[in-house]
This record gives C-alpha cells, structure tokens and sequence, in this order.
C-alpha cells in the first residue's frame, strides 16, 4: 500500500481517486482537513476497502508513526501543504507549521521507521514530496523557463515555506540516504479545487453574476498544467523515478491570467447561452510583490520518465469547465460563511 498525505485536498483528492481507478494497491489517506480539505471530493470511494481515511495532521509524530509502524506502505507522497499565496501574505505563520515543521516532523518520522526495514524493503522505498515552480522566483518576458538546476528565488511567504521544505527533502536523501523524489509543478487546475484560486473563483463568480476579479493589468504568465495530467506524472516519477532527483512538471500551456479568465467567459457563454460574462471582468489591485511570469522546461521527465501532458489548454479548461457545471452540490457545500467573509476582505 502506499500512504498519501493530503489526500483530501484539491491534487490529493484527484490523485488517490485516479490512483484507485489505475491502481488496485490501497492507499491510507492522511488528511488534516483543513478549510481546503473536503470529504466530499472522496465521496466515490465510499464503501472502498482500498481507501482507508485517517484524520491527523503531518506534524503530529505520534499520529504519523503509529500508520507507519501499522500499515508499513511501501511509498509515501506528500501532499499535504498550505496552498494559497494570498493566505500566506496575510497569515505566514500556518504556511511554515504545516509546510516547514511538518514536512520535517513527517521526514523525521519516516526516517527512523525507514531504518528500522529490512534492506530489501529499505531498498524499495520510494517518499515523494509534491512541490511548487514558485520556489524559482520570478522569470522576464524572454527568460529561459525554470529547469531543475535553476537557483531557487521564492518571493512570498507560501513559495519560501515549500523551498524550505524541498531543500528539507534533498538534506535528508544526503545526509541519511532517504530514497526522496521532489516534483516541481505549474499551476494546477481541474475538478474539485477550491473556490479560491483563479479558475474556481472565476466560475463561481461568473454563474452568482458577481465582479470577476484581476490583478493589476491582468498579464501575469503562469503554466498551466490539468490536475489529471499532473496525477498522472506523479505515478510516473514515484514508478520510474531516480531517488535522489528532481522532476519538474508543467503542461506546456503558458497564459496570462487575463487570457485565462477570457477563456472561462467564453467557454461558460458556449454553456449557458444569453449571459455576458466578460462584462463581469473586473480589475483590482495587484497582490503584493507578485510574481510576473512562471514558466516550465519538462525536458528532463519527458526524455527520463516518458511523461508528457494530455490535455492542452483549451481541452483542460473545457473538461474544468463542464466538471463545475455538473457538480454544483459540491460547489456550494465549500462557499461556507468563512470563505465569503475571506473573499470579501480579500477582493474589498
């Protein structure tokens, strides 16, 4: 069985249901079930003997030792992170307990009960830590995309708490020989994301007829990589991967967040006929400190490992699209009360 941090989250849920439909091998759930963890994105699993849900945090040793010594997976992927860059600027403090003490509670933990295999076991032993591109920092117009021998440069409280992390992961291969893989990955996007980061927000914001809120002028370039397709890397580089390494991910789909907003209007219009909803675009100020353009060279998993992307933009964004459009129970079970009061304060 393999253990998977997170998995109640937006790329953790994605990740165990496709997993459970690639795979028979069980997977132990562990999940803190934050604002941002939902059961609800897990609800087809019901009744599944392969998915065992265990609520606890990856900061707690105790908790994350006794699933080790029970279960004894033969893979862990950490996917349990605070997210959100707009959260980090006006709260850090929960980014660096979860993402700092707790991958290095969830490292530490595992290290010792790694030791304790026996050398077959030892040898086969595979922890994958789910990262981000914003550890790289900021790229210009023209610059070279970030490959994995680019210096890392985070620029907000949540990229400098996932480079801690990384370089947490990459000191514990080193030192004590922990089998350790790290991916790196663009800005994900698909089904059950919270209604916080752009795409959702857009979507939610569009069909309630409210502003549709963008940064600063709108041209901010990011990656933008399908939550399917980067399931399905991590399954590649947790199969295939060379302990040791990092493998960066992107879907090979650059856009200013501008474009992708307009790509949502016109995606909804084709759905919901008679509805203007690039009417509704509305800029705000820019987040602070906010970074101009990310981009992804994924030459090394691509010539490794094989793995190349799916979907291309305008099928990813339409497969997004149609997912929210059928599943609006569950996206009215997260716009509690807190998230309103946090879009309110945040879009004022």
């Amino acid at each position: 069985m393999i253990l998977v941090t997170g998995g109640a989250g937006f790329i953790g849920s994605n990740f165990v249901l496709d997993w459970l439909a690639e795979h028979d091998e069980p997977v132990v759930n562990l999940d803190k079930l934050t604002y941002a963890g939902n059961l609800r994105s897990l609800a087809g699993l019901a009744g599944d003997a392969r998915h065992v849900f265990v609520h606890g945090d990856i900061g707690d040793a105790e908790t994350v030792g006794a699933l080790l010594s029970r279960h004894r997976p033969r893979a862990i992927v950490n996917l349990a992170a605070e997210t959100h860059v707009d959260r980090s600027i006006r709260g850090p403090r929960a980014f660096i307990d979860t993402n700092v003490v707790g991958t290095c509670t969830l490292l530490e933990c595992t290290r010792t009960w790694w030791e304790s295999l026996p050398p077959d076991e030892r040898a086969a032993f595979r922890f994958l830590h789910v990262s981000t591109d914003e550890v790289y920092g900021s790229l210009g117009p023209v610059d070279p995309a970030f490959s994995e021998t680019t210096p890392f440069a985070p620029n907000s409280p949540y990229a400098a708490s996932k480079a801690a992390s990384d370089h947490m992961v990459r000191a514990w291969h080193h030192t004590w020989g922990l089998p350790t893989l790290t991916t790196n990955c663009s800005n994900n996007y698909g089904p059950r994301q919270f209604p916080e980061k752009l795409i959702p927000l857009m979507i939610v914001n569009a069909l309630a007829g409210k502003p549709l809120p963008v940064y600063g002028d709108g041209q901010n370039v990011r990656d933008w990589l399908y939550v399917g397709d980067h399931c399905s890397a991590i399954r590649a580089v947790l199969a295939r991967g060379r302990p040791g390494e990092i493998y960066n991910v992107g879907g090979n789909a650059e856009t200013s967040n501008l474009d992708v907003v307009h790509t949502l209007c016109r995606l909804l219009a084709e759905r919901v006929p008679g509805r203007d909803f690039a009417a509704q675009v509305a800029f705000v100020a820019d987040r602070p400190g906010h970074d101009r353009r990310y981009a992804i060279d994924a030459t090394k998993i691509r010539s490794e490992l094989g793995w190349t992307p799916s979907e291309s933009f305008e099928s990813g964004m339409a497969r997004t699209v149609d997912w929210y459009l059928a599943n609006g129970e569950w996206l009215a079970s997260v716009q509690s009360d807190e998230y309103r009061k946090w879009m309110d304060i945040q879009y004022a």
